[in-house]
């Protein structure tokens, strides 16, 4: 087994987890997003924004 395979069973077991449990991994990502936005001022929150879309949109629980 590879790097990249045991890289790819790791982001498969993080997408099985976020579909087991959706509601906790959005409150993840939104409280990871408000703590980006409270250091840098808000300066990029339309930056912080798009993350937290992609990162839900990534794993399948928006």
């Amino acid at each position: 087994m590879g790097f990249m395979d045991q890289v790819k069973g790791i982001v498969d077991k993080g997408k099985d987890l976020a579909a087991q449990h959706p509601d906790k991994v959005n409150q993840a990502i939104d409280k990871v997003g408000d703590l980006a936005d409270d250091k840098t001022g808000g300066k990029f929150a339309d930056k912080v924004d798009s993350a937290q879309d992609a990162a839900k949109k990534g794993l399948g629980t928006a």
